[in-house]
């Protein structure tokens, strides 16, 4: 057989693929909320080896073009369909793409969170100086988002003013 005809059937590597994609799907579901810019080396380095040790799950021993175009049809097709039906269905949305996690209120840090989503007071804090805030007690919320980025909705400081003299008032 050449190089472009696969010596494996297609059903065989469309399954393969699939079994894989599902796999890792819920693999890096379960390892937490991270934007690509926030992988550390470790994540990354994760990442490139599942890519590398599935490779040969998906297609076995072919290394044909054609075995390589069916695992990558398999993935983009596989991968558009998931999005298409989480698109529809709340259910399949916070099982692949999750939701948003609480981990500031009221300017009190929920820890049992902060834990859950492998947060470090560290990260939380550069995320807080990000958004222009030096203490968490100026902090009306912090979420971390879907798609692991922290959003900071800060205190609100009302401003009045009396005669001659201004005057800050907490909101809460």
């Amino acid at each position: 057989m050449g190089p472009l005809v696969s010596a494996i059937p297609f059903v065989q590597i469309f399954t393969r693929t699939a079994v894989i994609y599902f796999v890792v799907l819920i693999g890096l579901r379960l390892t937490g909320k991270r934007e690509i810019g926030q992988f550390t080396p470790f994540d990354l380095v994760l990442v490139l080896l599942i890519a590398n040790a599935v490779q040969n799950a998906m297609v076995g021993p072919d290394t044909s073009l054609s075995g390589g175009i069916v695992a990558a049809l398999t993935l983009l097709g596989i991968n558009y369909l998931v999005s298409a039906i989480a698109d529809r269905s709340r259910i399949l949305q916070e099982l692949t793409v999750g939701k948003p996690t609480l981990l500031i209120h009221d300017g009190k840090v929920i820890e049992s969170n902060l834990t859950r989503e492998k947060i470090t007071y560290d990260e939380l804090e550069a995320a807080l100086r990000e958004h222009g805030i030096n203490k968490i007690s100026d902090v009306q919320g912090a979420v971390l988002e879907v798609d692991g980025s922290i959003s900071v909705v800060p205190k609100v400081l009302q401003v009045t003013q009396t005669k001659k003299r201004i005057k800050y008032i907490r909101r809460h």
